[in-house]
């Protein structure tokens, strides 16, 4: 389990080194003209700091509810409540991918501003969704039979070592102990696996949408622009929050990484909306540089989203035995995550 935890750490600097460099790569020189912006800049300002703290309290509310289960029962991982809960949050996941992002990565791909660069050639938004929703089964995949081959190789070293110790009874002892250890893997130690794998998955295709949607909020100098946002992005990171703090909660991290990675969480939209408000004057949304960079993180988080949302969120739970067991459950699963992907797709009217 050590191992786990400083691949988890290993994660969170690489996403650490990645916020840093992002507002590097987007800021560049115009090549289209540039829209606009009409309204009072220090309103804009104010509208800016006001997104900042509401996007931030929603955050953290969001993805801390699901890990006090120990305080609120209701939400313990195996109560019919917590299944519900994160089906309406897998919906807004769902159609965050769908919807919101890769939409908005056809858009930067496929702008008139790249009408003279080979990207506007070439489907890239969907090329990137693709590559990035397999390379994600890949590591989905690889990780889960690493850790899960590692766990046993301890196990098995363990038992060798004691029964080289030991005599006859011991021997015997041993073996009834290695025969238990064996038949508790398929269970408990693969799903806490595997939901440590795709809590920090998930994680990544959140973080790197959050960051670039707080850059772009952070560098409008539009109030009309911005004041439709606070409410939408609110809500957005409210409840995609509660989705990644479910799978934070069934994996089960030491207190450490959990609070490392609610903090990331709450605070890469905020602080992207700082990075942008700092880089305003040299923040060009149409130059060619931004576009491609913004279009391809992107078009990699709606593939890693959607892929995490369908298969390791949505299809894990509604195949689950509890769920299968009731028909009651299974209609309010199936309910909520219509209800969830609904209010997340009517938001793109305003974000």
């Amino acid at each position: 389990m050590n191992k786990i935890q400083t691949h988890s750490g290993r994660h969170f600097t690489l996403i650490l080194f990645f916020v840093v460099l992002l507002p590097c790569l987007v800021v560049g020189d115009c090549t289209c003209e540039k829209e606009d912006d009409t309204g009072d800049k220090g309103l804009a300002e104010k509208y800016k700091v006001a997104a900042l703290v509401s996007i931030l309290f929603a955050s953290a509310i969001g993805v801390t509810l699901p890990m006090l289960g120990k305080t609120f029962p209701a939400l313990h991982p195996e109560k019919d409540l917590f299944f519900i809960v994160k089906a309406f949050a897998a919906g807004v996941i769902l159609s965050t991918g769908f919807i919101h992002v890769l939409p908005d990565a056809f858009e930067k791909l496929t702008s008139p501003c790249l009408s003279d660069h080979p990207w506007g050639d070439f489907p890239f938004a969907g090329f990137v969704a693709m590559l990035a929703a397999i390379g994600t089964l890949m590591i989905d995949s690889l990780a889960t039979a690493y850790f899960k081959k590692s766990s046993v190789s301890e196990k098995d070293a363990v038992v060798d070592e004691e029964e080289q110790v030991g005599g006859h009874d011991m021997h015997v002892h041993t073996h009834a102990t290695h025969g238990h250890a064996h038949g508790s893997i398929p269970s408990p130690s693969t799903d806490l696996l595997r939901h440590r794998v795709i809590s920090q998955v998930l994680e990544l295709g959140i973080v790197v949408h959050s960051v670039i949607i707080g850059i772009s909020l952070g560098a409008s100098e539009s109030p009309d622009t911005i004041r439709p946002l606070i409410a939408a992005l609110t809500f957005h990171q409210f409840f995609e929050g509660m989705g990644l703090g479910g799978c934070i909660s069934q994996a089960k991290f030491k207190t450490k990484s959990v609070i490392i990675m609610a903090l990331f969480f709450s605070l890469t939209t905020p602080v992207g909306i700082a990075i942008g408000m700092g880089i305003t004057s040299s923040y060009r949304e149409n130059s060619q540089r931004a576009l491609i960079v913004e279009g391809i993180l992107n078009a990699a988080s709606a593939g890693i989203l959607i892929y995490m949302s369908l298969v390791d969120l949505l299809a894990a739970d509604l195949m689950s035995p509890k769920v299968q067991a009731s028909g009651k459950l299974q209609l309010g699963v199936n309910a909520f995550l219509l209800f969830g992907a609904g209010c997340m797709s009517l938001l793109a009217k305003w974000a």
